[in-house]
This record gives C-alpha cells, structure tokens and sequence, in this order.
C-alpha cells in the first residue's frame, strides 16, 4: 500500500551565501529530524554548504540515536552538489545529476538523456526524469514540487 501521493519531499534553506536546496529520501520522519539538523549546521556555519554537510555526516555517524535514522539526503547550491547516505557517509557526484530513492536510477538514467540533448532547462529535465521514473516504478509518485536555485 502507498500513502505518500502527494509528499513533499524538498525543502529551501536561505543563508548569507544564498540558497541551498534539499531532498531526502527514505523515511520522512528520519529525513525531516536530519534537516532539521542540517538547517542548524547551515545556519552555524554562515552558509557553509560544504562545512555543514560534513559536520551533519560526523553527528550523524557518531550520535546513538541520529545513526539509527533511515533516510538519504541530497543537498544542493549554485556550485556543489551532496549527497548524504543513510550512514553518514558524503558523496560528491561526478556530474551536474543527482538522484536518490528507489527511482533514482530511472531518474538519473533519463535525466541524462534530456541533458545531453542541451535542449531542456534544469526545470525541464527534472520533471520529465521523475515522471518517467514515476511511470516506471510504483514506489515514485508522479505528484513532482521543483525547487529552483536562486
């Protein structure tokens, strides 16, 4: 049974240095505790994407009870891209796309695609990507809310 047809699973963060945008997958519970602890990162660090995300990961493999959370975070701004694994682990991805969730590889796979046409904008690519993972995987719902850098 899904529930989650209409989750918004992407947040916006502004700081000093701009705006920082977020997704998360895995258990919303989990993921939004894990924001929210990222937002603090963000805010003590002035900004400091990089910074932020390495001081979420340390806590989050180091604390007892934050290191049993089950999600997966992708983090992002004008210059750098992370994800975050469900052990805390930091993944700086090798190109401009990134994907979590158990749709993520149709996602990624099609986004690819759109992208390497060059006629398709940021926007563009990521709502045609999840709506083709969404058609193809039953756990990707096809209610998509973008968020875009400023």
């Amino acid at each position: 049974m899904a529930i989650k047809q209409r989750a918004v699973k992407v947040r916006e963060f502004d700081t000093d240095r701009g705006t920082v945008v977020g997704g998360f997958a895995g258990a919303a519970a989990d993921a939004l505790t894990l924001f929210d602890k990222f937002e603090q990162k963000l805010e003590q660090y002035n900004g400091d994407l990089k910074r932020a995300i390495v001081e979420l990961a340390k806590e989050w493999r180091t604390d007892k009870i934050l290191r049993h959370l089950e999600a997966m975070l992708v983090v992002m701004d004008k210059k750098f891209s992370f994800i975050i694994s469900g052990d805390g682990n930091v993944i700086e991805p090798d190109g401009p796309i990134v994907s979590i969730g158990s749709g993520g590889g149709f996602a990624h796979a099609a986004a690819s695609a759109f992208y390497e046409t060059g006629k398709y904008s940021a926007k563009q690519i990521a709502e045609r990507s999840l709506k083709i993972a969404a058609d193809i995987c039953i756990y990707t719902n096809d209610s998509i809310t973008v968020l875009e850098i400023k």
